[in-house]
């Protein structure tokens, strides 16, 4: 998951730093890989769970930790941007995939990185993180918290989702805590066969796998929209729909689902993670400068 433009600064009132370590790291499928993190300051750590975001700090090339000026509350952000680009880490906003304490007593929290080889920083740090390594990140000190995202009203009777890869961790999290019987019909777009990490649910979901590969570009989107039109939807009065990933992709399903399917627009929530043609460092600039898409309910489709 890459930044939005509600995580390009975030501010550190409901958050704070906390120092994470590397604690064990396991390959989920082709693309994904979890790693485990810990530490004592996760003690004051408080997932609101579902699509709980944080903003991690990775270390570039060559460091082992990560270091920063300030964490401040009114001076981390100014003292982050003005370290030399060799040496600045770099912030990327990642789902909380699961918060738990162990038997021990020990705190941990588990990301789910997608590795796509050394093409992203993230990528490029999560396939050599190793046990000791450590992380800053802003995270929740409250479980009330904006950058849970996923926020059905009282009244909704089904709830629609679909998500790429990208978003694949934060979709599995908001399954894990549906309560038993919600009805779910869900599309869940990967790279590959082995991708498909079926989540464990109390909820009735019905789940569509859209493998991608070697779908492309409009292709893909096609073929999105193909199963998406081919597919009967939950008889609902007041359905709510979440959708995150590729941000053109998520567009046109929003559209799908609104235009075609009658869903009031109040009820989706769409969350652009990354866009195709588009670096990391370029959305962020765009986060930064208060040009990113928005992704306000009333927005035009």
């Amino acid at each position: 998951m890459t930044a939005t433009a509600s995580d390009a600064a975030p501010a550190v009132a409901h958050f704070r730093f906390f120092e994470l370590e590397v604690v064990r790291t396991r390959r989920l499928g082709k693309s994904f890989l979890r790693i485990t993190f810990g530490g004592e300051s996760l003690r004051e750590f408080r997932s609101g769970g579902y699509d709980q975001s944080l903003s991690l700090f990775l270390p570039p090339a060559g460091r082992e930790h990560t270091v920063l000026p300030s964490t401040g509350e009114d001076t981390w952000f100014a003292d982050w941007r003005a370290m030399p680009d060799g040496e600045r880490p770099v912030m990327r906003s990642y789902t909380v995939r699961e918060q738990r304490r162990t038997p021990e007593g020990v705190d941990e929290i588990d990301i789910d990185f997608v590795l796509h080889g050394d093409s992203s920083p993230a990528s490029f740090w999560a396939g050599r993180a190793v046990t000791g390594r450590r992380i800053m990140v802003i995270g929740p000190a409250v479980a009330e918290n904006k950058s849970v995202r996923f926020q059905p009203p009282a009244a909704t009777d089904a709830v629609l989702m679909y998500a790429d890869e990208t978003a694949l961790p934060a979709a599995a999290a908001i399954l894990d805590r549906l309560p038993a019987g919600t009805r779910v019909r869900a599309w869940f777009e990967v790279p590959h066969e082995d991708d498909r990490l079926v989540p464990a649910t109390l909820a009735d979901a019905d789940i569509t796998w859209v493998v991608r590969e070697p779908a492309s570009g409009r292709e893909r989107t096609e073929q999105l929209l193909e199963a998406l039109r081919a597919a009967e939807l939950p008889a609902a009065q007041a359905p709510y729909a979440w959708i995150a990933g590729e941000s053109s992709t998520i567009r046109a399903v929003r559209r799908h689902f609104v235009q075609e399917r009658g869903v009031d627009r109040r009820a989706v929530r769409f969350t652009g993670y990354w866009r195709l043609g588009a670096s990391e460092e370029e959305l962020l600039a765009e986060a930064y400068s208060g040009n990113a898409p928005s992704e306000d309910p009333a927005a035009e489709l």
